[in-house]
């Protein structure tokens, strides 16, 4: 009888042990789940800046980025650098930048919104037919990164394919920018499934506050963090940017840069 209680004591404390351990290592591998989908959920494209390199680091490795067909930077070994205008709306400032970047020779992409393409066809056709490579800043411009629906991911890529081929009768680059620089990994991998490649940007400062404007000194300062394979995030909103373009262009060139295009990735 002993013996027959010791047996059962022994097969209930191994019992116990196995759901203790199967338990334990269920809440490792959830929680290891979770901190990988929080290092992606809702993230704000951001840089740092260390005190002896110019090259900036993003909260996301380039490595990592690349398996998304997704890039902040450029080939850092090269003196070319990558000019970029994110427009949501025409303030009255893109015919004199589009005066400054023929004048200069430059080629920019330009990343805009449905409001821009209704609002602004006539200046949307000039870009093309100046050499400018327009991108997808999505019909709306929200928070892409709290839509986890591949269909509406879609909706918001293919609306502005469709205004843009609408209002220039060419069909659309696949560059991507996402609005406020908002993405998780899910949104990359849903662009690159629709066959974008995804833009962020290595250098930009703070210039869309329209009635808050940075003075020249200030814009220059900001800018000066130039580097090579540089992809450079202007708004063409900004007044500042559209008085000091032609300085700063000169500057660059000066410096020893050149100026390549998005489709080089």
């Amino acid at each position: 009888m002993v013996i027959v209680i010791k047996k059962k004591q022994i097969i209930m404390a191994s019992i116990f042990f196995a759901l203790i351990f199967s338990a334990f290592f269920m809440h490792n591998l959830l929680s290891s789940k979770i901190l990988q989908t929080e290092s992606f959920t809702s993230s704000n494209w951001g840089l740092s800046f260390k005190k002896n390199n110019p090259i900036p680091t993003g909260n996301t490795s380039a490595e990592n980025l690349k398996n998304f067909n997704a890039y902040y930077l450029g080939d850092t070994s090269a003196k070319r650098i990558y000019l970029t205008f994110d427009a949501g709306y025409e303030n009255g400032y893109t015919a004199g930048i589009l005066d400054i970047l023929k004048e200069n020779n430059v080629k920019a992409t330009f990343f805009l919104v449905g409001n821009y393409l209704k609002t602004s066809p006539d200046l949307v056709k000039r870009m093309l037919s100046e050499g400018h490579l327009v991108g997808n800043h999505t019909f709306n411009h929200p928070d892409m990164s709290k839509i986890s629906d591949p269909e509406a991911f879609k909706e918001e890529i293919e609306s502005l394919e469709n205004l843009y081929k609408e209002v220039t009768g060419h069909e659309m680059k696949k560059l991507y920018r996402p609005p406020q620089g908002k993405y998780n990994e899910e949104n990359l991998k849903m662009a690159n499934d629709l066959g974008y490649k995804t833009f962020f940007w290595s250098l930009a400062y703070v210039d869309w506050i329209a009635e808050k404007q940075p003075t020249h000194e200030q814009a220059f300062k900001k800018l000066s963090r130039i580097h090579p394979g540089a992809i450079v995030l202007l708004h063409s909103t900004s007044k500042t940017n559209s008085e000091i373009l032609n300085d700063l262009i000169k500057k660059w060139k000066e410096e020893g840069y050149e100026f390549g295009s998005l489709e080089e990735f």
